[in-house]
């Protein structure tokens, strides 16, 4: 289908409707169909089960159990250098590079806002100003819990409701602002070297997000505040997790870190492999 008519079908369509009835679907405990799905999933998508720390497809109860399974231990290595980040999530990357004043680059003929993307906070969107990203999209056939880049301290989370467009290239080269018009949950980590946002963006048929804090995003927690608090998350630590595929963005302040060279767009990646390298820590 023509990219163009592919993302003009999207914008007509009840996204959270469909995305609602599609995390009802997938959370069915109805094991032949659930099973028979799975199995289906699997062979079109060539998941590998070998990595999965539960590798018997009988055993989960519904397709969502499935879909967020856990990976074997030592199944994705994590960089152990102090200065280095590791990558967040299995995945390709959208985009990466410098945040040019407050733009980002989503595809070509396209740019957003920190302050779009951040719910309008102008105060958070300076902390990133001149900074760098990184953007990676979760295929359907990835592992979709997502880990933290870098030991952070929780200082708040900011959920923005929107809509629900697929975040796939075809559709992120066709929306205007995308990234910045779909729901998402923004969350903010204080680290030895500066703020660091990871920002889980939802889409169409993403049932819905959810922090290991905190449980499922809602805008009954629209912003929470945890500066009082001491939720503190260790470097490859599970935060979070989609109920279906999506995207995830990170956000770094200026001069803070240097992207690794692999994370360029199309590149896939992998959960733990080398993000980027902190500059203070590497200059110290």
């Amino acid at each position: 289908m023509n990219e163009r008519l592919f993302a003009l079908l999207q914008y007509p369509l009840p996204h959270h409707a469909l995305s609602r009835l599609v995390q009802k679907l997938t959370r069915l405990e109805i094991a032949p169909l659930a099973h028979w799905i799975i199995r289906t999933f699997v062979r079109r998508y060539q998941v590998n089960m070998q990595e999965a720390a539960n590798a018997d497809i009988q055993s989960y109860p519904s397709f969502n159990s499935f879909f967020t399974r856990a990976l074997k231990p030592g199944a994705r290595p994590v960089v152990s250098t102090p200065a280095q980040l590791a990558c967040p999530v299995d995945g390709a990357v959208s985009q990466a590079g410098r945040i040019d004043g407050n733009s980002l680059f989503q595809a070509k003929g396209h740019d957003y806002t920190l302050e779009a993307l951040l719910g309008g906070d102008a105060a958070l969107a300076t902390e990133f100003s001149n900074g760098s990203f990184a953007t990676i999209y979760l295929s359907p056939r990835d592992y979709h819990r997502i880990h933290m880049p870098d030991t952070g301290r929780l200082r708040r989370t900011l959920y923005v409701p929107g809509r629900l467009f697929s975040v796939n290239s075809a559709t992120t080269r066709q929306v205007p602002g995308l990234f910045a018009r779909n729901e998402r949950l923004i969350c903010i980590f204080d680290t030895p070297n500066g703020a660091m946002a990871v920002i889980l963006v939802g889409a169409l048929f993403v049932g819905s997000m959810e922090t290991v804090w905190g449980g499922e995003a809602s805008k009954a927690a629209a912003q929470a505040d945890f500066s009082h608090t001491n939720i503190t998350l260790q470097r490859g630590e599970e935060m979070g997790r989609f109920n279906m595929g999506s995207t995830v963005i990170l956000l770094f302040g200026e001069n803070a870190m240097q992207l690794d060279s692999g994370m360029c767009a199309d590149q896939p990646v992998r959960l733990g492999q080398l993000l980027g390298t902190w500059l203070q820590k590497a200059a110290g």
